[in-house]
């Protein structure tokens, strides 16, 4: 079947809830062809571009009708959205997160959505820029404050919107799912627009910009006088600390899966007189214990946050642990050196030398007002029945998992409903998102699926790995997993969640 394309002038995306459609009913939301897509374009509504294309089955997706469109809710405003609704329609909608400084329309990012039949929701953020760490355009009051809040908010109500034209009928769940910049996404959601969705999926998100400072203040760390790494060494690092915790949850599998509970030292690699190869100098050590131990400013607040033991050899992929400093840094700090004139204004800033007054000055600007994502009151979205799913890394080497053990903790303290609407894993040996020696490939959705469905939490989440044998049990924080001591080792049901110690 060739693809139908078709643009025309509707406000289909506007509040259509209450106007007349000739499409049928479709109260189980069963099996719809190009016809309606095509419907949904000629449609007389409004003023709004939006354009549809019928795409055929194809590499194992279903069917879809794939709609485009910019929304404007204020003046300036150009959010570009993108929403696939399959055929075969599972009755609920799914919003998809960003990552970076972007926004994400990747069909990659939607296939999981639609292999499950999700009507899925996708956003730019708001600006057209397609460098991750490329963010000028906070220049723009109107496009910073679309992609610290507004997009995904109006990609979400506009795409409600559309499902139910095209599908006849009112979706059932509202499903949200991001990791990275996705996952601050998410939580803003469900902070600032509690009634958006039903339930919420947060990976590893990075809600302040102390995962800026971090960056800036690990690279700093790391262009001290002899206090650079090469990657073998590097990796020496992480085969010591292994080899010293890895056996701490009962197996000797390369992972460590409760990294703040390891007390391994780096000073056991310290150089002795004389010796230069295969230890490390004295400041070394000392960069490793600072790296460890995170900094923290005088309110008492993460300027750094903590990296994780087991993880060292992965480092280097967020931080310049060569000692090159900041403007070797591809990331430009996580990305804080574009929002200089935002934050520091005219002011110059001597990035290789950041202080804690520059610190507080991130943390305190208008900027960090509304773009970060840190409060832990979620009573309107817990009062809805909402449920809010958090997920990190052990081995994350840009946000540290201490930020969302931090979010974490306020949420459980902040929030009676916490107990049973609140959950968080954390997955041992996993990297930013993905990536790492552990087992990284988890089926979130699927889960959260039976959490709504069951009205209970996993108390695990299942991990498995691409192209390997390995299979672990996530526990829900605060347990940790520990082998049994019998049994095969990726059989999920010789591991126990225990307290963390």
């Amino acid at each position: 079947m060739r693809a139908l394309a078709v643009t025309t002038s509707l406000a289909v995306l506007a509040a259509c809830t209450t106007a007349e459609t000739d499409v049928p009913e479709n109260p189980r939301g069963v099996a719809l062809s190009a016809n309606q897509c095509e419907f949904l374009a000629t449609e007389e509504a409004g003023d709004l571009a939006l354009s549809t294309i019928w795409v055929p089955g194809a590499d194992g997706l279903p069917s879809y009708c794939e709609v485009t469109a910019t929304l404007n809710p204020v003046e300036g405003s150009n959010i570009g959205v993108v929403y696939r609704l399959p055929e075969d329609w599972n009755g609920n909608v799914l919003g998809i997160g960003g990552g970076a400084w972007l926004g994400n329309t990747s069909l990659d990012a939607a296939r999981d959505g639609l292999l499950k039949g999700y009507a899925v929701m996708q956003t730019n953020g708001g600006h057209t820029s397609t460098n991750p760490w490329g963010n000028e355009w906070v220049i723009n009051p109107v496009q910073a404050a679309d992609f610290s809040y507004r997009a995904i908010h109006e990609m979400t109500q506009a795409g409600k919107n559309v499902a139910q034209r095209f599908y006849g009928r009112a979706h059932d769940t509202a499903v949200y799912s991001g990791c990275s910049t996705g996952g601050r996404m998410g939580l803003m959601e469900a902070q600032r627009y509690p009634a958006d969705y039903d339930a919420v999926i947060v990976g590893a998100p990075v809600y302040t910009l102390q995962v800026q400072t971090s960056a800036v203040f690990r690279n700093q760390t790391f262009a001290q006088p002899q206090a650079a790494f090469t990657m073998p060494e590097l990796q020496m690092v992480q085969d010591a600390a292994i080899a010293a915790c890895d056996a701490n949850d009962g197996l000797e599998d390369g992972l460590i899966n409760n990294p703040r509970s390891c007390s391994w030292q780096p000073r056991t690699l310290q150089c002795s007189p004389g010796e230069s190869e295969g230890c490390l100098s004295p400041q070394q050590v000392d960069a490793l214990n600072t790296l460890y131990n995170g900094r923290k400013a005088a309110d008492g607040s993460w300027m750094m946050h903590p990296m994780s033991r087991g993880g060292e050899a992965a480092w280097g992929f967020f931080n310049r642990a060569d000692g090159s400093g900041q403007n070797a840094d591809p990331t430009r700090g996580g990305g804080l050196m574009g929002l200089q004139p935002v934050i520091f204004g005219a002011r110059p800033v001597d990035w290789e030398n950041f202080s804690e007054a520059d610190y507080m000055t991130v943390r305190g600007s208008d900027f960090a007002e509304m773009y970060e994502a840190k409060n832990p009151d979620l009573s309107a979205f817990f009062e809805r029945g909402g449920k809010l799913m958090l997920w990190h890394g052990e081995n994350d080497a840009g946000p540290s998992p201490v930020l969302s053990n931090d979010y974490a903790r306020a949420v459980n303290a902040k929030n009676p409903e916490a107990a049973s609407q609140f959950s968080y894993y954390l997955v041992p040996g996993m990297g930013h998102c993905a990536g790492g020696p552990g087992a990284d490939r988890i089926d979130y959705l699927g889960a959260m699926e039976d959490w709504l469905e069951s009205g209970s939490a996993p108390d695990r989440l299942i991990g498995t790995k691409a192209d390997s044998d390995l299979v672990r049990p996530h526990c829900a924080w605060p347990e940790v997993a520990r082998y049994d001591g019998a049994g095969d080792a990726d059989d999920p049901s010789n591991w126990t969640c225990v307290p963390r110690s």
